[in-house]
């Protein structure tokens, strides 16, 4: 194995939490049923893909720029006031990441604005050769676009890389682009579907770690 991809809200940051309870307050206040349902669909797309699911919820006349646009105004202040949530174990796994010949990609279904803004705030940047968002392809996750796109950046082939994952569209995704998907649930508890597409299920970034750390991660 040559290579590991990784996700960003969910995995790197626990910022999937903090995005639902945007779109629950931006509904609350608009008066929008059914937030609860609509949004864990939403969970791993990019922008184009999203707006399809809530303008099925909400009829296609549904102004979805102006409720992204309002919903991202309350995440950036929640995190002005709270800071950025980093996932238990992500400095630690880069880190060895870094020091043990894998090359690392990013693969986030997010807007590139956010995703640097976020990385560059961690002070994470520097350990990813190379980074992938949502707005650099037409359907992000679950097709396998978004991680063919990181993979062929990379230089590597697909099989020879890990995806590590949280949503199941994510592991859909890197599941058909050929690569092997860690999945490490966030908001959505892992199904039989997400442990027959997953290498592996862990608890957290530091499980995955060890993982790799005894070899198994080249079995």
């Amino acid at each position: 194995m040559q290579a590991v991809v990784f996700d960003m809200d969910g995995v790197l940051f626990d910022t999937e939490v903090v995005c639902m309870k945007a779109w629950m307050a931006v509904a609350e206040k608009n008066g929008l049923p059914d937030m609860e349902t609509v949004f864990p669909r939403c969970i791993g797309l990019n922008s184009n893909d999203s707006r399809q699911i809530v303008r099925e919820a909400y009829g296609e006349g549904f102004d979805y720029p102006a409720f992204r646009q309002e919903a991202a105004v309350w995440l950036q202040e929640y995190l002005r006031r709270n800071g950025l949530p980093i996932k238990p174990g992500v400095r630690e796994i880069l880190e060895w990441l870094k020091g043990s010949g894998y090359i690392v990609g990013l693969a986030s279904s997010t807007r590139s604005s956010s995703v640097f803004t976020y990385l560059d705030r961690a002070g994470m940047r520097e350990y990813f050769q190379t980074v992938v968002t949502g707005d650099m392809v037409e359907h992000s996750k679950p097709r396998p676009d978004i991680y063919l796109m990181a993979c062929g950046r990379l230089g590597v082939e697909p099989g020879q890389a890990y995806a590590i994952e949280d949503s199941p569209n994510g592991i859909r995704s890197a599941h058909a682009a050929g690569m092997r998907p860690i999945m490490v649930p966030d908001m959505i508890a892992p199904d039989e579907e997400m442990r027959r597409l997953s290498v592996i299920i862990r608890k957290d970034l530091r499980e995955v770690l060890c993982y790799l750390q005894q070899g198994k991660g080249n079995a």
